[in-house]
């Protein structure tokens, strides 16, 4: 059997018009300090697993101010603040959290790993890694815990 021209442009338009269009990377802007090595670790994990991160270099205070006046507590509080598709996203949270969070849409603030556990993602490595929660943080204030990290 032979492939003529006609036929091989035929398939190649079914297959273009069949196909499911590629989903498009979720994007987030991630507000930072300077001179904060961890943030920029912390970016480039979540770009090598697919999520499209612009750093905005912020003065402390200011950054400080945004996350209180976006429903984060003292205690929630880390050192970078993502914001994507209308959460925000605090400190050194894994890429697949991330994800989850937007599958499920849950009603909330966001997610938070408050302060900056050793072995978190852009906190050095994680097979040396120190356990902590990932917490989702309801518009109310409070946290539950959304996901947990064994010391490995």
């Amino acid at each position: 059997m032979s492939v003529t021209r006609r036929s091989f442009v035929a398939a190649l338009g079914a297959a273009v018009i069949t196909r499911p269009a590629l989903a498009a990377a979720p994007e987030m802007t991630v507000y930072k300090d300077p001179d904060c090595g961890c943030c920029g670790a912390w970016i480039d994990i979540i770009q090598t697993d697919g999520i499209d991160a612009v750093a905005k270099n912020v003065t402390r205070e200011s950054l400080v101010r945004f996350k209180l006046a976006n429903g984060l507590t003292e205690e929630m509080m880390s050192c970078h603040t993502g914001v994507i598709q209308g959460y925000l996203i605090e400190g050194h949270v894994p890429t697949a959290d991330i994800r989850r969070l937007l599958r499920e849409r849950p009603d909330a603030v966001g997610l938070s790993v408050p302060g900056m556990p050793y072995g978190s993602p852009g906190m050095g490595p994680e097979n040396e890694r120190e356990a902590y929660d990932v917490y989702l943080v309801r518009k109310d204030g409070k946290a539950e815990v959304f996901a947990s990290y064994a010391a490995a």
